[in-house]
């Protein structure tokens, strides 16, 4: 389990994908000094497993449905991404509870400044969307975030410029597509409710009305 605060960013030494699968391999420092081989570290969001450790980069292998599911093909050699290790069971719950199990890619629509703030709308699927709610937690590229506004169609969020200047989003331009992966509690309420109108959102009136 991680929760979303990234730990450093690190550069993307070798994608080798055969097919749709592969491995990576990533050079880093922080989340390096006490992995081991079996660990689980969040690459962009994605929870992978250390398949092999140098004194500055670990390798891990990437599945078909880890490629589908994530932005994962569009990055090769060089290209930065965000990092987190595993939650210890001893650490402080700075983010929200986050698996590392991507559940789609979203695109930039828009980057704006308000003041302090950047704004990022992000399209994702209906599918997702449905488990989007105001004012909850969503993981963008493994960053826990606040959802500030969402509707039937996008969802936006608002960026502290700490947030912005440790992680990959500084590097992001309209078009490029994100990680994404949505609350874990807004999945089970979801599926509790049995609720399969995808193309409706879970809002903060309707949890209520439910008993949530």
């Amino acid at each position: 389990m991680f929760t979303g605060i990234v730990e450093e960013m690190g550069t993307i030494e070798r994608m080798s994908i055969q097919g749709s699968s592969g491995s990576i391999a990533i050079r880093a420092k922080k989340v390096l000094e006490d992995a081991h081989i079996g660990d689980s570290i969040a690459v962009n969001g994605i929870c992978l497993t250390v398949t092999s450790l140098g004194s500055d980069k670990f390798t891990a292998d990437v599945m078909a449905e880890t490629v589908r599911r994530s932005s994962l093909k569009s990055l090769g050699s060089g290209s930065q991404v965000n990092l987190e290790r595993a939650m210890g069971a001893n650490s402080r719950f700075g983010g929200h509870i986050v698996s590392g199990h991507i559940d789609g890619t979203g695109t930039i629509e828009s980057i704006s400044r308000e003041e302090n703030a950047i704004w990022f709308t992000i399209v994702p699927s209906s599918e997702m969307l449905y488990e989007i709610v105001e004012k909850g937690s969503i993981t963008l590229d493994g960053i826990s975030l606040t959802v500030a506004y969402v509707d039937e169609r996008c969802f936006k969020v608002s960026v502290i410029p700490h947030t912005a200047a440790e992680t990959i989003l500084k590097y992001k331009s309209v078009g490029d597509a994100v990680n994404i992966e949505t609350d874990i509690i807004a999945k089970y309420v979801a599926k509790l409710l049995g609720k399969e109108k995808k193309q409706e959102t879970l809002t903060m009136d309707f949890l209520i009305e439910n008993g949530f």
